[in-house]
Parts: C-alpha cells; structure tokens; sequence
C-alpha cells in the first residue's frame, strides 16, 4: 500500500494533477439545483463567481444551468487550490 502524497492526499488524475477533496458531481448537482444562489461555486471555493451568480440570481437560472452541466460533463473544472475536481 502506498501513502498519498501530502500535496495529493486524492491522488492524481491520468494527466498527472492532483485531485481535490471536492466532487465534480457534487459541484455540478448543487450548481443545477441551487445555482440561483451561487451555491456550488461557493461548494469549489470560487467566492467572486458565487456572488456575482447569487446577485443575479445566477444569470436567471441560464448561467446556473449550463454552468451545472459543466461541472458534470468536464474533466477540467478545479478547485480554488487548482486541483482538479474528483469524479
């Protein structure tokens, strides 16, 4: 059994990146159902972004949605750290 590296306690995608502690399905549910509030960029750490979407009711549901849909489907998504959001 090998010790998680203490940069990468998540381990590392195929690409060689670390992985968050946050999940992409996690990020990518609370995004479409309560995106509105900004909630799931609040959930990944991107403060600026979920103020802007709660102030806007996140983009009248648009920005929300697609924004949802996003965090599920893409393999690129990261955290505030930069890490790339587990599966």
């Amino acid at each position: 059994m090998t010790t998680p590296a203490p940069d990468a306690p998540y381990g590392f995608d195929p690409q060689g990146r670390p992985y968050s502690d946050k999940s992409k399905v996690v990020a990518g549910v609370l995004q479409i159902l309560l995106g509105g509030l900004g909630i799931g960029r609040f959930y990944v750490g991107s403060i600026g972004v979920g103020i802007a979407q709660l102030l806007t009711f996140g983009g009248l549901g648009v920005w929300a949605l697609i924004d949802g849909i996003l965090y599920l489907t893409s393999n690129d998504r990261t955290d505030k750290q930069g890490r790339v959001l587990r599966p």
